[in-house]
């Protein structure tokens, strides 16, 4: 077996530990590092529940059309845990986990972020009403792009 293939074989094995390791904690992690021998595999992310009202900014550059849009102050900003791509759905086909319009809870599922095979859920931050999608399904995201704007809700003691 040629350098290469013994090295796939490898990462593929730390990829697959990975994602148990993810799995059984449950937890807030925020990094998780697997070596074997010279093969590493690395994967950071922030914390879902850092999300927090978002100031009025620029466009994100070379974002494409979609993400041009930024929340303004009075709205909450659902922002990418980590660099990979944006799915609005839990497969292709399956009903989005959320729509325009629809209400959010603290720690609902609002989308996955693929990122070296690992897909990472995208979590509310804050209760509120979805008023705009702001990455197309499928589309390439980085670390913290806001990828889903919320309206608070009035009221709400969530």
């Amino acid at each position: 077996m040629s350098a290469g293939g013994h090295s796939d074989e490898v990462l593929d094995g730390l990829r697959r530990h990975a994602r148990k390791l993810v799995a059984d904690l449950r937890g807030p992690l925020r990094r998780v590092r697997l070596r074997s021998g010279e093969t590493v595999l690395e994967v950071e992310w922030h914390d879902p529940a850092e999300a927090v009202a978002v100031p009025r900014t620029d466009p994100v550059p070379g974002a494409g059309p979609v993400a041009e849009t930024v929340p303004g102050p009075d709205r909450l900003a659902v922002r990418a845990p980590v660099v990979g791509t944006f799915y609005r759905a839990p497969e292709p086909g399956a009903a989005p986990f959320v729509a325009v319009g629809d209400p959010v809870r603290p720690g609902q599922v609002v989308g996955i972020v693929e990122a070296m095979k690992l897909m990472n859920e995208v979590t509310a931050g804050q209760a509120g009403r979805v008023v705009e999608v702001l990455v197309e399904d499928g589309k390439p995201v980085e670390y913290d792009q806001p990828l889903l704007a919320l309206e608070p809700l009035a009221g709400q003691g969530d």
